[in-house]
């Protein structure tokens, strides 16, 4: 177990170039993150009959009308997926993927033999989401994969006019209302529940409670919005050149980066200063370099 471990790591840094800490760093929440969604499985979901989309609710419905464990179509379907993710987005993304699904499969093989939680159908769709979503946000935000609908999403997208997340909302929709076939249309109802909630939490999970946001603005008081900015929200602020489309006026626009938590006094800034300012803010999934780190406001 340890030689193969061990193999696995080298066989990662000289893929990817991680130091050793890295790889550590990524092995481990990646194991939590499966941890967790073997944990939603088979204490909170599957004991009330509650599927997840996916490969996930295939395998759940399999082991439901086979005598066969779950922990063994969750690795078993997942293989093929896996190949295809080696060839179309790389080794270190098949092994990282291939290591959570090894993962899970064992977690949710031990844990069958722990008691599920008795609660009610809504408080284990509610709270079996929560921990998915946590525990597959986790493996994403470390490079890794527990469901191979993904690959298979993008592969069709190529060939298609359909964007992935329209593939993949169509095949999760069909495997969810298939729970009312295979359990009942109760079940089916508390597993799109359950879903919804888990994509939300993995959102959270993977972008973080400060998610970031893009701010543009257009506005004759160019200079004492971005000096408000400055001074009242503490970020730092960019001009750039524009020209009207229709009237041909050469234009200035403000370009910033803001949290969540700062969108509100940022509209207010803009509201007192000039309420006629055109004014966009759309959420940006990942900021790295430049300045956007907070400065102190007064």
């Amino acid at each position: 177990m340890i030689k193969h471990e061990e193999e696995w790591l080298t066989v990662r840094q000289q893929h990817t170039g991680l130091s050793k800490l890295e790889i550590f760093t990524r092995i481990v929440f990646i194991t939590i993150g499966a941890m967790l969604m073997a944990v939603s499985l088979e204490i909170f979901l599957v004991p009330n009959q509650i599927i997840d989309g996916g490969i996930t609710g295939i395998s759940i419905m399999l082991s439901e009308l086979t005598p066969l464990p779950l922990g063994l179509y969750l690795f078993l379907i997942n293989l093929p997926f896996l190949f295809l993710g080696y060839k179309q987005i790389g080794k270190t993304f098949a092994m990282s993927t291939l290591y959570g699904v090894a993962v899970l499969s064992i977690g949710t093989y031990l844990l069958h033999f722990v008691e599920p939680v008795e609660i009610t159908e809504i408080l284990a769709a509610i709270f079996g989401g929560v921990i998915l979503g946590i525990g597959v946000g986790l493996v994403i935000r470390f490079g890794g994969s527990l469901d191979g609908t993904e690959i298979v999403a993008i592969l069709i997208s190529k060939a298609s006019p359909f964007s992935v997340g329209e593939i993949v909302m169509f095949f999760n929709l069909f495997i969810l209302l298939s729970a009312g076939f295979v359990f009942n249309w109760e079940s089916a109802m508390y597993s799109i529940l359950a879903y919804f909630i888990a994509y939300k939490t993995m959102d959270v999970t993977i972008e973080g409670l400060d998610e970031s946001k893009s701010v543009w603005i257009i506005s004759d008081e160019h200079e004492e919005l971005g000096a408000a900015i400055i001074s009242r929200l503490g970020r730092g602020v960019t001009y750039m050149h524009g020209e009207g489309a229709f009237t041909g006026d050469n234009k200035k626009v403000i370009f910033c980066v803001i949290t969540r938590l700062e969108e509100a006094k940022l509209k207010s800034i803009v509201q007192e200063l000039d309420p006629s300012a055109f004014l966009a803010i759309g959420n940006i999934h990942d900021v790295r370099g430049g300045r956007f780190k907070k400065k102190d406001i007064h």
